[in-house]
């Protein structure tokens, strides 16, 4: 499977937000960019740390996620796909 620029990676990201019904950005440029760089832009791969960084974010009480709650959501899941 073909794994996706930084770019696209974004835009998945965003599109998936926005299906959902969120209109405004809920991820930071840095967790978007530590998310692909972890991913390396494997569509599943993007899918859980987003979802483990959206986790991270809400037991921390932020309306945003950073990068810190993408760094511990890699963290606690060792993801290495």
């Amino acid at each position: 499977m073909p794994t996706m620029s930084k770019e696209e990676t974004a835009s998945y990201i965003k599109h998936h937000l926005t299906v959902s019904g969120r209109s405004d950005p809920l991820f930071s440029d840095d967790a978007v960019d530590l998310i692909h760089l972890t991913s390396r832009g494997l569509p599943r791969s993007v899918n859980n740390i987003a979802l483990q960084s959206l986790i991270a974010a809400f037991a921390d009480e932020k309306s945003i996620v950073d990068e810190s709650s993408t760094r511990l959501a890699i963290t606690e899941t060792h993801t290495t796909e």
